[in-house]
């Protein structure tokens, strides 16, 4: 690989090819000569004399020497102790446990890797790995996207290692979510999560060497946003294995979601779907055993969460039921002229297949028994034979797993799958099919094992050659390690013009029935020169071995090429079009039967079509940063905490870790081009206080880009925080860092130094940003708090002023209503009161003597008597009101007058009257001391005389008014 990368942790790895070309020379420090020899095994012996200490190496490249025994006594002294990840060089290591580690994938391990500043300094584990890409993600390193590739044979834990990665994303990605977004992310986490059991119960199933083995592989892409939260995932699949449904090995079982459903089912779903309870099932073998994987609860609870519908379920399981019934389904022949008939218990499969599949039964036995052959525009029946029948049978079973399946994945897609404006970047999580080899390997080995030839040759071009040319091209003092390229392999496979692949899709497309002799004929004598492949002279099967870069796989040529076809019948594609169950219609309505031309020639095969895809695949990794996890099975019976030496040394050499921990050890993993070094780590210079005279940088100029780099380096170097990198090394700080000629090679300490003073400068600068902007801010402040005070001292002068005008134009109606007021007051008084002189120029009558006796009273406070003109007694008042005053009467008839005008009690000789003044309104007591006494109202109380008053009307008092000419 040669595209640049800023902090690209090359995940590389070596590997053995069992035939293939061995390339390169051999480096004089890892690759002793062969005189040396015993110079070796004594250090060898040296190095595991201390057996205790074993243990004790997290990372194989701190092993020395280098040699597959020393690296294997480590794995198995680290896997009786359950340690069970070990780093080696940039790939990890993974140790199958094969038991339940509770306390290793909780919660709160997976927040302690994610919080942790530097996470390699923790212990190995996969989640290293994971936050390794998800901080790449982060940093925004070229190339951004990341691919986990999780590698290793069947049974070496690579399903358990891809769930355990997601379930880490889902945790930290959502994790830093805003409190509104917080639901969202939960519900596609807990969406992307449900997608494992559905995915594993329909594509997994137990095998010899594995329990819950993939039958397909997956490539999950996990997308983020902007700020690298989950925000959907999209799941492509390759090849799936749909002959198992149809076709069982010896010991082995079909898919998982079969037993879910032959033991999870309620009574009443099992009378829905015709499987009572002790039925046996052709096409169900090994029922009896159960795995951890048969929890049928557990997949319609994720069938739930991702919104698929109780009567979809319902439609679902009914068709799944109906494939189990025709796998029951055994055809008789006595004449070949004649239709194949069934016997009386198969015809019983036959209904409940045809009622499950909602297809009339006779049409559906008609498709199975006869087929249909065009002669021209006509068309001709033909019976088909027993075997026929059955591959009809099989095949129609097949179609039907294999469209549902794919549905299944449309439709988890399109439920967690998030729009491609919401998302920028993804993390790959790449599960695949291990390496295989039976006793009996067919096209589906074949397929699997080619997969992975593919994966391994990626592991080799991306780290083992590319790498190493690239040392030397970058005038590195470099001498290659040897590894193996299968690269032979692959041309032996897929390669032009004549090859495997080549010769089965020129065999699948001719219309004549394929004999496994001719094509392995056609075989020997096109593919004969080749080293990788070879014949068994004395086997009475026809086959051909190849030699993987695993080990020698031999494959059976019988029914390879009507596998490559794959071929439908349209008899049965046009009656599951016509059935009544909705979901069945709708899977097979937009399906093109594939019918071959009039040249004989079909349209696609399996082999092109999974080639095609696996390229696909290919191209997605090539423009991704790869990240390697090596699964290794310890032992080939899955027991727990047992370590084979045997087992794990083949898969040690197969996959080349060996070559990796050399490569790693020895060289740079790190490589960035000049311009993308200086645009990362310049500021480091820029801002540093020793004098590097790095100037402005002309970007299209590669030697002054080097003199850059090399003074940034310098002043790195010169460095007080670089001196215990140093001292070791006497100042040799060239073994952390090499300038080629375009870029920098650096190892992870050297790296993790320049992030460290790069995020220190940043952190520098960010500070002094901050103090500007709090400056700035303060200042701000004070002076919109001045403006503000401004503001408020004018609004309140203003507020003051027009108060006070206010006020004073109150007061100055206050002045003149209380002047008017006083003057009316005044007037009224003056007009009211008597006055002397008027009395005296007044025409007073004359009284006589006995009423001038009569009527006059003498006042308390005046000397002489005064005339009292008196109310008419039948105007006084019922409820007049009281006034107080003194009156001193002389004689009995004015007494009597008095009081009778009153009506006052008598308190012997002196007669009070209490007036009401304050409550009844009384206005003014006027009195002249020579006049008459007046008592005013602000009403008159007239309205309030009684002009006839009786002895019952309880008098209180009087009129005060006093009416001048009353008497």
């Amino acid at each position: 690989m040669t595209s640049a990368d800023k902090r690209s942790n090359v995940r590389e790895g070596g590997h053995s090819n069992g035939g293939g070309t061995v390339k390169g020379f051999v480096r004089k420090v890892h690759s002793p000569h062969p005189s040396l020899n015993d110079s070796l095994e004594g250090e060898i012996q040296a190095f595991l004399i201390d057996e205790d200490q074993l243990h004790t190496y997290d990372d194989l490249t701190k092993v020395n020497p280098v040699t597959p025994t020393t690296v294997l006594k480590c794995l198995q002294a680290r896997y009786r102790v359950k340690v069970f990840y070990t780093h080696a060089g940039c790939t990890l290591v993974a140790l199958n446990p094969f038991q339940p580690i509770p306390d290793l994938y909780t919660l709160d391990v997976m927040k302690e890797y994610h919080c942790a500043p530097q996470p390699q300094e923790f212990k190995p584990h996969i989640f290293i790995v994971a936050e390794e890409a998800y901080r790449n993600v982060q940093n925004q390193l070229e190339p951004v996207n990341q691919s986990l590739v999780v590698s290793g044979e069947s049974g070496a834990g690579k399903t358990w290692t891809s769930r355990c990665l997601m379930k880490y994303y889902a945790t930290v990605a959502a994790a830093s979510s805003v409190v509104n977004s917080q639901d969202t992310v939960e519900r596609i986490e807990r969406r992307v999560l449900d997608s494992n059991p559905i995915m594993e119960a329909f594509g997994n199933a137990c095998t010899l060497r594995n329990n819950n083995s993939s039958r397909f592989g997956k490539y999950i892409q996990l997308q983020l946003d902007r700020r690298q939260l989950l925000v959907g995932a999209s799941v492509q699949t390759y090849l799936l294995e749909k002959t198992r449904v149809a076709c069982q090995p010896a010991n082995e079982r079909n898919f998982h979601i079969f037993y879910q459903m032959l033991k999870g089912a309620t009574d009443e779903q099992r009378k829905e779907w015709k499987m009572p309870c002790g039925k046996h099932f052709v096409w169900l073998p090994n029922s009896e055993k159960t795995v951890e994987e048969d929890s049928f609860q557990e997949t319609v609870e994720a069938m739930v969460h991702l919104g698929i519908k109780a009567e979809r379920q319902r439609q679902l399981f009914r068709i799944l039921s109906g494939i189990l019934q025709l796998g029951n389904l055994n055809f008789s022949s006595m004449d070949e002229s004649q239709p194949c008939d069934l016997d009386e218990q198969s015809k019983d499969f036959l209904q409940r297949a045809a009622d499950l599949l909602c297809v009339p039964a006779e049409e559906l036995l008609t498709s199975l028994r006869v087929r249909t052959l065009k002669a021209g525009k006509q068309s001709v029946l033909k019976p088909c034979c027993r075997a026929e029948c059955s591959m009809r049978r099989d095949c129609l079973a097949k179609v039907i797993y294999a469209q549902l399946f794919e549905w299944l994945v449309t439709f988890i897609n399109n439920s967690i799958c998030a729009d491609k404006s919401t998302w920028c970047n993804f993390i790959g999580v790449l599960d695949v099919y291990g390496f295989e080899c039976f006793q009996i390997n067919n096209l589906e080995q074949l397929c699997i094992n080619y997969a992975n030839e593919k994966l391994q040759q990626h592991f080799v071009a991306h780290y083992l050659r590319a790498q190493q040319e690239e040392y030397v091209s970058e005038g590195l003092e470099w001498s290659f390690v040897k590894y193996q390229d299968n690269q032979s392999c692959l041309d032996l496979l897929e390669g032009s013009p004549v090859s495997v692949f080549s010769l089965l899709n020129e065999e699948s497309r001719l219309n004549r029935a394929s004999d496994a002799k001719t094509m392995k004929v056609r075989l020997e004598k096109e593919l004969g020169n080749n080293a990788n492949i070879s014949w068994d002279k004395f086997s009475k099967q026809p086959h051909f071995t190849v030699a993987h870069y695993a080990g020698q796989v031999s494959y059976q040529i019988q029914g390879m090429v009507e596998k490559n076809k794959d071929p439908v019948p349209p008899e049965l594609i046009k009656l599951l079009q016509e059935s009544e169950n909705s979901l069945l219609h709708h899977i097979f309505t937009d399906k093109e039967t594939e019918i071959p031309t009039s040249k004989g020639l079909s349209k696609v095969t399996v082999v092109s079509k999974f080639k095609n895809s696996l390229e696909s695949l290919m191209r997605i990794l090539h423009t991704t940063t790869p990240h390697y996890t090596r699964c290794i099975k310890p032992n080939p019976d899955c027991k727990p905490l047992t370590f084979k030496k045997e087992e794990v040394i083949m898969q040690l050499e197969a996959c080349g870790i060996v070559e990796t921990i050399h490569i790693s050890a020895a060289g740079f993993p790190i490589r960035i081009p000049f311009n993308g070094f200086m645009q990362r780590y310049g500021l480091i210079a820029k801002y540093s206080h020793v004098k590097s005279g790095i100037h402005s940088i002309d970007a299209g100029a590669d030697y002054i880009l080097q003199r850059g780099v090399e003074n940034l380096l310098s002043v790195v170097s010169q460095h007080e925080a670089f001196d215990p990198l140093c001292e070791d090394n006497s100042g040799k700080h060239n073994s952390w860092v090499h300038c080629g000629r375009t870029k920098v090679f650096l190892t992870q300490l050297m790296l993790d130094f320049l992030e460290y003073q790069r995020k220190k400068v940043l952190c520098q600068c960010a500070f002094s940003i901050q103090c500007c902007w709090l400056r700035y801010q303060r200042r701000r402040r004070c002076a919109r708090r001045l403006s503000a005070t401004r503001i408020q001292a004018v609004v309140r002068s203003w507020l003051v002023r027009r108060q006070l005008q206010r006020w004073n134009r109150a007061a100055a109606v206050i002045q003149n209503t209380w002047r008017m007021w006083r003057a009316l007051l005044k007037a009224l008084a003056e007009t009211e009161l008597d006055d002397a002189k008027d009395l005296l120029e007044a025409d007073v009558p004359q009284l006589n003597a006995i009423i001038r006796e009569r009527g006059s009273v003498q006042l308390s406070f005046i000397q002489k008597p005064v005339s009292v003109r008196g109310w008419p007694l039948g105007l006084a008042l019922a409820s007049a009101p009281s006034i107080t005053m003194s009156l001193t009467a002389t004689g009995f008839q004015k007494m009597v007058s008095v009081m009778a005008s009153l009506n006052l009690p008598s308190r012997r000789g002196e007669y009070k009257l209490e007036p009401n003044q304050y409550s009844q309104e009384l206005a003014s007591i006027r009195a002249q001391p020579k006049g008459s006494v007046k008592l005013h109202y602000p009403q008159s109380p007239l309205l309030y005389a009684d002009r006839k008053p009786d002895m019952k009307n309880d008098m209180s008092g009087f009129n005060a008014i006093l009416l001048e000419k009353s008497l």
